[in-house]
């Protein structure tokens, strides 16, 4: 099914994210994370710190991300300390007193930079009130290492409730998802899943139409447009969804210099013995580490508009081969939209053909971002979506 995806005018769009990317130039600070690309193994931060209601399944997530680094060549550090934060759901956090670091790895991003990725495991902080006076999962100087961290190239994995935390700090909202957040959720069942990026490596082995048991949740607003969508929970299939035909449950974005990648479902302790579950996060730890690549890549159209929107060019001749390439991707999404896979590819080989003969200092990555999008288009038609 295609979904329309423009919120804001796609000029607005691409506006936004020029500033978005304009501030990322100016405020990037500290040492490049450790690729996993850099040595065979490498380090994953795992954060299960809790501020509110804690999730049962954050030990059991926590372990099966152990054995997935000792099995798949990285090392897992664990920031889950035991707190008093009490309220309705307690008298406060347990914590993994037994793994957790001694204290807070988030005092720089120059400190932060020895992980390849950092995963978030439902650490809910019970900021959902948007009460401003309620502590936050980061204060503002871990915060501001985190910051840094991805805007020089760090990545993050958001598991279920990493989009319950942190709801009166913008940048992490956008960062998890595009501005989603947590808003409810129905009764436990079961449900389907549907994917829409199979190329993408994390997708790999993981079923077309995948129906599972889980905890379904329903977020502020539908994140897609800014975040490449992954899989979409069919509303038809369970009760309690409230987002309608479109329901992005798993997605993944290049968001500031950094890789970001979600997964909705994964409260039920069941999925961290789930095989297929296990290898599909495994994937994006992998993806958003920068150990893997392709299917697109993450790329999204508002991504693409914003660099032709900022390419700098000279020369009447020159804008309008801009001007052209535009055109393009515009019918290359419009096509999109109405189902035709084949005549969105066309569009965009024209686009990506036009892009090579600019002189600008940024053609090479708007070139590289168009073979993205026509890498996705690919992998669905192939996939027979």
């Amino acid at each position: 099914m295609a979904h329309l995806k423009h919120t804001l005018p796609r000029r607005a769009a691409a506006l936004a994210a020029t500033a978005a990317a304009t501030t990322l130039a100016a405020t990037a600070v500290g040492a490049a994370p450790a690729s996993a690309g850099d040595e065979d193994d490498y380090r994953v931060l795992v954060v299960g710190e809790t501020l509110g209601f804690r999730h049962s399944h954050i030990d059991e997530t926590t372990h099966a991300l152990i054995d997935l680094g000792a099995e798949h060549g990285f090392t897992v550090d664990v920031w889950d300390p035991a707190n008093t934060s009490s309220g309705w759901w307690g008298p406060g956090s347990p914590g993994q007193p037994d793994l957790t670091l001694a204290s807070t790895p988030f005092t720089s991003s120059e400190d932060l930079a020895q992980y390849a990725t950092i995963v978030f495991v439902s650490p809910v902080d019970n900021t959902n009130s948007l009460n401003p006076a309620v502590p936050r999962l980061l204060d503002d100087a871990e915060l501001a290492a985190f910051q840094g961290y991805i805007r020089s190239g760090g990545g993050f994995v958001g598991l279920h409730a990493a989009t319950d935390t942190l709801h009166t700090a913008d940048w992490y909202t956008r960062l998890v998802g595009g501005g989603a957040r947590f808003a409810n959720h129905p009764q436990q069942q079961t449900a389907t899943m549907r994917v829409e990026s199979p190329a993408h490596p994390s997708m790999e082995g993981v079923p077309l139409e995948w129906t599972r048991w889980d905890e379904w949740y329903n977020y502020t607003l539908n994140p897609r447009g800014d975040v490449h969508v992954l899989m979409t929970l069919d509303e038809s299939t369970y009760s309690g969804g409230s987002m309608g035909d479109d329901h992005p449950i798993a997605w993944c974005q290049n968001f500031e210099g950094g890789r970001s990648w979600y997964q909705g479902a994964g409260h039920v302790e069941a999925a961290w013995e789930d095989a297929t579950f296990l290898t599909h996060v495994l994937g994006g730890i992998e993806w958003t580490a920068g150990r893997t690549s392709g299917g697109g890549d993450c790329v999204t159209w508002r991504e693409v508009d914003a660099l032709v929107e900022d390419a700098q060019v000279q020369g009447k001749g020159q804008q309008t081969v801009l001007a052209r390439v535009a055109d393009r991707l515009d019918a290359a999404e419009a096509a999109v939209e109405a189902g035709d896979r084949d005549k969105a590819l066309g569009q965009l080989r024209a686009a990506e053909k036009l892009a090579t003969t600019l002189r600008s200092d940024d053609t090479d990555l708007l070139v590289s971002k168009i073979a993205d999008l026509r890498e996705w288009q690919q992998g669905v038609l192939d996939a027979g979506l």
